[in-house]
């Protein structure tokens, strides 16, 4: 296997993620970004725990989609997320209505 097979494996896999996103986001309520992960999630709760003049954050996502190309499932029921670095958490809009395509 050379180079350019495994630049055309990992492009396929990133453009098949990619779809996959598209289909399953109108599924879920909340996008969750961390310094190592993305996620799409139904619930999310966020703790920040003071550790002398430090900081952590603790997430508990529920209903859980992550975006990681080499993981074989990427639904999951519940993640704990600790760091010590930014998080993002949006809501995500839902259209009042469905246009067809």
């Amino acid at each position: 296997m050379n180079r350019d097979d495994i630049e055309s494996y990992e492009n396929a896999s990133e453009l098949g993620l990619f779809k996959e996103y598209r289909d399953v986001v109108a599924l879920f309520n909340y996008v969750v970004e961390t310094d190592r992960r993305f996620y799409l999630c139904n619930a999310v709760e966020l703790q920040a725990r003071p550790v002398g003049n430090d900081i952590f954050f603790e997430l508990t996502l529920t209903d859980a989609w992550v975006w990681d190309i080499y993981r074989p499932t990427r639904f999951v029921k519940s993640v704990r997320v600790v760091t010590f670095k930014d998080v993002n958490i949006e809501e995500l809009t839902k259209p009042d209505m469905d246009i067809p395509s």
